[in-house]
């Protein structure tokens, strides 16, 4: 490949980038994995004989679609002996201001692709748990025609079936969906997903919500806490198996507020809070010691926080270590 050659496929595959790696996280519900989908897609790109295509970002989405059903039937079969709850690995937009990174690990000026998913609804941590029942090919079509508004004859093309086919995985992919979203079991199911705080005043509200919050666990002021937080609201930790976490949700304002001021009480000033836009919800970055312990997403309802997801597996949090800095 020529030189001018290389800098046109570099110049498409970045034009695509974000639309590509919007599939990959959202088919994965891993930043990590995504990352390694898109270098995947990367070099067979860079293989690839651009003019001979009719399409470059048909060709690449179908790549990347395919890509991720495989790595997705090998992450469900992992995620079946996972330690604890498995959620999502975090996508973390800071409250202030500060560099994104790219996929290459490369300092941004403009919006990386996580920074603009953070704005959907479906990327939050209620939405994405709700993907993980979809079978693979279920999920990419799901997300190709609900998320992506793709036509069904480009899905069968992706997927390589039938229109009719990609219709009823569709279909049943929707159902399936709507039986989760009305389930009563909340041990068993996320809530249904509630929308990202995208509008300006619901950016504001949120934040002014975040602010009392993280104001309210660092002080380890129970009663705040108790104000903020829905009666029924539940909190659900992911250690990986590599640090200690709830091995079940734990349920109530009363029991998560003691759990705060418990840390509070026991880490005292060694414990600080960052906030954070983490899936596009509010959220709070944990740091014990000056090292990132924890990223925590905030979702809301009616004004209070009713689920509270706390990503503690190291692994889910290195590239957030990568991109911030502690609290001074």
């Amino acid at each position: 490949m020529s030189a001018s050659a290389h800098t046109d496929a570099t110049d498409i595959f970045t034009r695509h980038r974000p639309r590509l790696f919007g599939v990959a996280y959202r088919m994965l519900g891993s930043r990590s994995d995504a990352d390694d989908v898109l270098q995947d897609a990367w070099l067979r790109w860079h293989g690839q004989d651009a003019q001979a295509l009719d399409s470059a970002e048909a060709w690449l989405v179908t790549v990347v679609t395919r890509l991720c059903i495989d790595r997705l039937r090998q992450a469900q079969q992992e995620r079946q002996s996972y330690v604890g709850h498995w959620l999502p690995e975090p996508l973390v937009d800071l409250a202030d201001t500060a560099p994104d990174i790219d996929l290459f690990g490369h300092a941004l000026l403009a919006p990386s692709p996580e920074a603009l998913l953070e704005q959907h609804s479906d990327v939050s941590f209620a939405y994405l748990l709700l993907l993980e029942r979809l079978k693979p090919e279920e999920r990419a079509a799901f997300l190709l025609r609900e998320v992506f508004d793709n036509d069904y004859p480009d899905i069968a093309a992706i997927l390589q079936k039938s229109e009719a086919g990609c219709r009823q995985l569709v279909h049943r992919a929707r159902e399936r969906l709507a039986r989760l979203e009305q389930s009563d079991q909340r041990g068993a199911a996320p809530r249904k997903p509630l929308p990202a705080a995208s509008s300006t005043v619901s950016r504001e509200a949120h934040n002014t919500l975040l602010q009392k919050f993280m104001q309210a666990v660092q002080s380890g002021e129970r009663e705040a806490m108790l104000g903020l937080l829905a009666e029924d609201a539940r909190l659900i930790g992911d250690g990986g198996g590599k640090v200690a976490s709830f091995p079940h949700p734990l349920f109530s304002g009363q029991r998560i507020s003691w759990l705060y001021y418990a840390n509070i009480r026991r880490f005292g000033g060694r414990i600080a809070y960052r906030p954070a836009w983490i899936n596009g919800s509010p959220g709070l970055l944990r740091y014990v010691d000056g090292k990132l312990e924890s990223a925590q997403v905030l979702e809301t309802e009616n004004g209070l926080i009713a689920e509270i997801y706390v990503v503690r597996n190291p692994d889910k949090l290195a590239a957030i270590a990568r991109q911030t800095l502690p609290p001074a």
